[in-house]
Order: C-alpha cells, then sequence, then structure tokens
C-alpha cells in the first residue's frame, strides 16, 4: 500500500488524478476503522491532513464556506452561533477524540447513511464543491448522494469544502440511539424554518440506502406557515399541524430492519423527532 502526504492542494489535487483509486484520510475516523477491520485494502492512502487549505472557513455571500478538513469540534467552537443545525449534530458525534479528529468533508466523502453531518446539510440545502485537476463545481447536497455509501464524486475528485447559507430563521437536530453520543444513531431529523426566504427544509438520518429529504413535509409546512401567516408571527402551530408534519416526515423514510432498530421503529421515531424539533423552533412545548 502506496502513502502519499501532500502538503498543498494542488499537490493533492494532482496525487489523485495519477492516483484515482487512491482512498483520501483526513481525521481517519472512518477510514481506519475500515482498515481495521480488513473491510478494504486499497492500493494508496492520500492523506490530506497537511494540506492547510482545507481547515479553513470562511464568510461568502451570505453563506458559509467551510473547508473539508474542519473538524466538528471547530464547528462547534468556532460556528454555532453562524451554523446552528450542523453545531447541533456536530455535538452528538461520537467522543471528543473522534470530535476533534473526525470532518464534515469525511463524513460527506463516506457518504453513509448514518452521517450525523448529512441532515442538516440538506435542510439547509449546502453544497458541496468538488475539485480535480480538470477544474471545480459544485454540487447541492440534495444532489450528491446515489446509493449507499456511494455519491456522485468522481474517480479524480476530491471535496474541497461545503457552502452553507446562514440561516434566516430556527434549526433544530435530534436523533434517537442506545445513547445520546458515541453511538450510530437509530434514525436522526434535521429541520430548517427560514422565514427570510420563506422555506422550510428537513433532512433524515439512518432510515434509508442514502441521506433523505422529506419533499411533502417541507411543501405542506410551507403551506400552512402561508395560508396563517406563521412566517413572522410567534403564534404556536396547531397540535394537527405537528401530527400531519410528523406523519409526512416518517413517510418519506425507506428503512429496514438491522441491529440497530426495526423499519417500523424508524418511521415511528422519525415522526416524533419531526414534531419535537418543529415544536421547538417554533419555541413551544413539544
Amino acid at each position: 500500500m502506496d502513502f502519499i502526504q501532500p502538503t498543498t492542494w494542488e499537490e493533492a489535487l494532482a496525487a489523485k488524478a495519477a492516483e484515482p483509486r487512491s482512498v483520501p484520510i483526513a481525521g481517519g475516523t472512518d477510514v481506519m476503522v475500515d482498515l481495521n477491520f480488513d473491510r478494504t485494502r486499497p492500493e494508496a492512502i492520500l492523506d490530506l491532513a497537511r494540506v492547510p487549505e482545507l481547515h479553513d472557513w470562511g464568510a461568502e455571500n451570505g453563506s458559509v464556506r467551510l473547508g473539508a478538513g474542519v473538524s466538528y469540534a471547530r464547528v462547534i467552537a468556532e460556528l454555532g452561533d453562524s451554523l446552528p443545525g450542523l453545531a447541533m449534530a456536530s455535538r452528538t458525534v461520537g467522543s471528543p477524540q473522534i470530535r476533534n479528529r473526525g470532518t464534515v468533508g469525511g463524513n460527506l466523502g463516506s457518504a453513509s447513511p448514518a452521517g450525523d453531518a448529512h441532515p442538516p446539510l440538506l435542510a439547509a440545502r449546502a453544497e458541496v464543491e468538488l475539485e480535480s485537476v480538470r477544474g471545480t463545481r459544485r454540487v447541492a447536497v440534495r444532489e450528491f448522494f446515489v446509493a449507499p455509501k456511494q455519491s456522485v464524486l468522481a474517480d479524480d475528485e476530491l471535496i474541497a469544502a461545503v457552502h452553507i447559507r446562514r440561516p434566516g430563521g430556527a434549526e433544530q437536530f435530534s436523533k434517537i440511539g442506545t445513547r445520546n453520543a458515541m453511538v450510530i444513531a437509530a434514525c436522526s431529523f434535521a429541520l430548517s424554518v427560514d422565514p427570510v426566504a420563506r422555506r422550510v427544509g428537513t433532512g433524515i438520518g439512518s432510515a434509508g440506502p442514502t441521506p433523505l429529504v422529506a419533499q411533502d413535509a417541507e411543501a405542506f409546512l410551507e403551506g400552512v406557515l402561508d395560508e396563517t401567516g406563521g412566517w413572522q408571527s410567534g403564534r404556536p402551530l396547531e397540535d394537527s399541524v405537528l401530527e400531519r408534519f410528523g406523519e409526512l416526515v416518517g413517510s418519506a423514510a425507506r428503512p429496514i430492519d438491522d441491529v440497530r432498530s426495526t423499519a417500523a421503529y424508524r418511521v415511528h421515531a422519525l415522526g416524533v423527532l419531526a414534531r419535537r424539533t418543529l415544536a421547538w423552533a417554533r419555541g413551544q412545548e413539544s
């Protein structure tokens, strides 16, 4: 196995072009597990930890450009106000050691249906910046995942950054598992309610072959808020609205039975998480 360790982004792109089958590694919280359990044995490892450009983040036209190498710990410490949904999800990732090493870009690269960063990125309608020696392109997160642990990432491309618009309203995240952290979620749910853009965003994790969006639930809640003038008012939503929203979120799931949960429980739990996060976003009791 070859070990490639570039120190600049240009070197990293050139190395990936020269050896497309190389596996990128940053924090190593996913890749090293697969190596240790002999689930994969790549011909080459491309270590991106020493590429400084990947560790930067900054404001950009009302959005945050988050370098692919920014850790969960830094998201929590530095971006809690700017990206509250992603920060909430980051707080539930693994242990402090994992949060210090693990990165949002690495989570996207693994494309796991259970990735904790994925639901808030879906809810926020984030975009992934992909780059190769051929050029740069941006792909909506909602179009990024194509199959279990597979994405639109080409063999010669690397994830450079994620672009996330600063929310114009409330964001929430919740997941359920055998405990709050250091566990792969049985299911998770993220919500964004943006009265400025008059738009609702959702993200579902661990309840389908890929991370999912509850489009019918988004359209339903947008319609309710349009009809009732609820975008600007602080008036509590009716229980029937919370219930219907939860039902539509649950119906968007495509779960299976596995060691972490049954499919039926995942559908039920997502309905509960959806109702609770919506109530929290509206400042009312769940």
